[in-house]
């Protein structure tokens, strides 16, 4: 399984390199919409690379109620347990 250190560094080259958000504001506790001003649009291309990583296809159920970067770790820790179960 992915570590959490890992996925936050994977967390944030992307968004870096998607939304030019400073990898500095980028923590667990950073609210997606709030904080960082991710959009619905947005969070598509974050699916896009997520599937990437885990080569699984984001579930929409697992990714409606995220809202935390520390969510979308702990998706992407799910979906990899996944892969390798």
């Amino acid at each position: 399984m992915l570590t959490e250190e890992y996925i936050l560094n994977q967390l944030r080259e992307w968004m870096d390199e998607l939304f030019e958000i400073p990898p500095s504001k980028v923590n667990m506790d950073s609210n997606l919409y709030t904080d960082l001003d991710v959009d619905s649009i947005d969070a598509v291309d974050l699916v896009v690379k997520i599937k990437n990583l885990t080569g699984k296809m984001v579930q929409p159920e697992d990714f409606k109620n995220v809202r935390t970067v520390h969510d979308v770790v702990l998706v992407i820790q799910k979906m990899s347990a996944e892969c390798e179960a």
